[in-house]
């Protein structure tokens, strides 16, 4: 069990400065946020963004199998 813990402790430092809804738990993180604007749209890419160059610069993968759009209206 010390995977999960050594993935928190690393991601400790992507806890604040996203505008989005974002979430931690073992080694899976959440980037979620509600897109009924122009603006909303923004501000979710720019999360997205900022979280893919962290991993990037980390040498982290996503898994993008696991990446879902959930569409509601």
């Amino acid at each position: 069990m010390l995977c999960p813990t050594l993935f928190n402790i690393f991601t400790n430092v992507l806890d604040g400065g996203f505008e989005s809804t974002f979430t931690k738990f073992t080694d899976d993180t959440k980037l979620s946020g509600e897109v009924n604007t122009a603006e909303g749209r923004a501000t979710l890419q720019r999360d997205m963004d900022r979280l893919e160059e962290w991993a990037s610069k980390n040498s982290l993968k996503s898994s993008k199998d696991k990446c879902k759009v959930l569409r509601l209206g």
